[in-house]
């Protein structure tokens, strides 16, 4: 199978990127090394392979929901560096919503 190529430099306008001649030549040297790669791993037949959603085994680890105590509302807010009507107050960080 052809190695496709791959016109960094229209890829770079679309991102609106500049790129110098020498950042090109090396992304698609890169690029292309990749395509090489990947051409390689097609050579495999994976047909009876399952497919992989890790690459290491995952076991969820999750605690059964069920409701517990949790802190009273001055618990709460009592460390908290400033608070009103037992509410955490914090500084405005939006002039205008317009």
């Amino acid at each position: 199978m052809e190695q496709p190529q791959i016109d960094v430099a229209y890829i770079a306008k679309l991102a609106k990127l500049d790129l110098t001649v020498e950042e090109t030549e090396r992304f698609s040297a890169d690029l292309n090394q990749v395509l090489g790669y990947v051409a390689q791993l097609e050579q495999w037949d994976t047909t009876d392979v399952p497919p992989m959603y890790h690459p290491l085994p995952v076991f969820d680890a999750v605690r059964e929901d069920v409701p517990g105590t949790s802190l009273s509302n001055e618990a709460a807010v009592a460390n908290a560096p400033a608070a009103e009507d037992g509410q955490f107050r914090v500084p405005k960080v939006v002039e205008s919503a317009h």
